[in-house]
């Protein structure tokens, strides 16, 4: 089975389980993740690949990380992720990218991105549930972050926190490839 289907059925298992243990109907799912019925039926039944943009907002709504919705393996508490198994879910044609290099669901969804930008790109991002927080740490280049309109700038060696409950977006307006980490804390869903 190839990466991609296994991601697939990975993620028609997943967001299955988790709309269950939830309690939702897929009526209410795609209502709190502004999906529609007949997307989140393909999904479950492993007939389509949506979008990184859909499975965030699908991920948001069951309050589990994407990690946690694309997950194949049930195993111990320490799970230690191998460099051929970090996922990149966004990327360019100019090289950019995002990495997801790890999360976990306690005490709420935590993901962990690495991140490339190369100069000029830019990857906006809707807003997370309330009490989303972000914390990234810029290894090379310099980051423009905009929150809200307001724009901030994070050089190499610096870091930055923000509630990423508001639209945002991350940008390269340098002359050198950006690359940070990135940290990702969803509150639980209740």
């Amino acid at each position: 089975m190839s990466d991609l289907e296994l991601l697939t059925q990975s993620l028609a298992r997943n967001v299955k389980r988790w709309r269950t243990e939830r309690g939702f109907t897929l009526d209410t799912l795609a209502a709190r993740a502004g999906v529609s019925r007949g997307m989140l039926i393909q999904i479950e039944q492993a007939r389509t690949n949506p979008s990184l943009g859909t499975v965030v907002k699908i991920g948001d709504a069951l309050g589990v990380s994407i990690t946690t919705l694309l997950d194949y393996e049930q195993g111990p508490k320490v799970r230690v992720v191998p460099p051929e198994q970090v996922v990149r879910l966004w990327h360019t044609e100019a090289g950019s990218y995002s990495r997801l290099l790890a999360g976990t669901e306690a005490p709420g969804p935590l993901e962990m991105w690495d991140w490339k930008l190369m100069p000029g790109d830019s990857s906006g991002s809707d807003p997370h549930p309330v009490g989303t927080v972000e914390i990234a740490h810029v290894t090379a280049g310099e980051l423009t972050l905009t929150v809200e309109g307001v724009e901030y700038r994070v050089p190499a060696g610096s870091s930055v926190t923000f509630d990423a409950n508001a639209p945002h977006t991350y940008a390269n307006q340098g002359d050198v490839p950006m690359e940070m980490t990135l940290t990702v804390s969803v509150p639980l869903v209740h």
